[in-house]
């Protein structure tokens, strides 16, 4: 992989795996876009490649919240150690208790039909119907939780639709981000939470590959753009969903399925 190729990737998944538009359709497709995957040598080097990518939005995602992060790891341990009740201690199990299903879900099915669902039509038409949905979901919703008064119910089945995630173009957060505004819970809000929520299983799966990483430059230049990238959509996407909607990623989804059928349909 040259490093190119790895940098154009890094800032593919800063962008897709914050943003509602699904960072593993992107993956697939972009190498499939450019011709890519004809080169052997460039198939066995994205192998566990897409997972190291993952770990820079990961890092983006440990540092921006950082200090959250101390918090609910704090408020975690006091609740079951010190038996003192907070706010940070309950989120803090939340988010445990709603990685779970979605986590071994997932994997099932990233086991057992990865290979079939990796295909681009399969891929532009998730990323079609979830851009349709994300829309309509977003555009009825009232708003009428913010992050601090989640509750159990909202957070574990929030926490539960990330087994769909694993179908390249439905988007972890983008599911995670409908089914928040599915449940009257505010667009930062369900944006932050689903931030939060996805960094268990990437760091889960970062751990599970890492005997699949080649520690070369190409690696470090694809992991440190996604880092960067991710940082600054993060930072964006709570700013814009302040006053904005999820209508214009919506958009983007269905655009970007039609092109993929029209590039697929062009190439039988």
């Amino acid at each position: 992989m040259s490093i190119l190729q790895s940098l154009i990737l890094g800032i593919v998944q800063g962008l897709t795996e914050l943003l509602p538009i699904s960072s593993s359709g992107h993956l697939e497709i972009i190498p499939w876009l450019f011709n890519w995957t004809s080169d052997p040598n460039f198939n066995v080097a994205f192998e566990g490649f897409d997972v190291a990518l993952h770990f820079g939005t990961f890092l983006a995602i440990a540092i921006f919240f950082f200090k959250d992060w101390i918090n609910l790891i704090v408020g975690g341990f006091n609740q079951v150690v010190k038996k003192k009740k907070t706010p940070e201690g309950r989120m803090f199990w939340y988010l445990v208790i709603a990685t779970i299903p979605g986590g071994i879900i997932g994997l099932l099915l990233d086991t057992f039909a990865g290979d079939v669902l990796k295909k681009p039509i399969i891929i532009a038409i998730a990323l079609m119907v979830m851009g349709v949905i994300l829309y309509f979901v977003d555009k009825k919703a009232k708003s009428t939780t913010d992050y601090e008064h989640m509750t159990f119910k909202q957070t574990f089945l929030i926490g539960l639709s990330q087994c769909l995630a694993f179908i390249p173009g439905v988007s972890r957060s983008g599911i995670t981000m409908t089914a928040g505004r599915a449940m009257g819970v505010d667009r930062p809000s369900a944006a932050r939470y689903s931030f939060m929520l996805s960094a268990p299983i990437v760091f889960a799966a970062t751990i599970f590959k890492l005997k699949d990483f080649v520690f070369n430059l190409s690696f470090f230049i694809g992991v440190l753009a996604s880092f960067i990238v991710g940082i600054i959509v993060i930072k964006w996407l709570l700013k814009f969903l302040q006053k904005g909607s999820f209508k214009v990623f919506a958009i983007y989804r269905v655009i970007f399925g039609l092109i993929i059928l029209i590039v697929a349909f062009t190439r039988m």
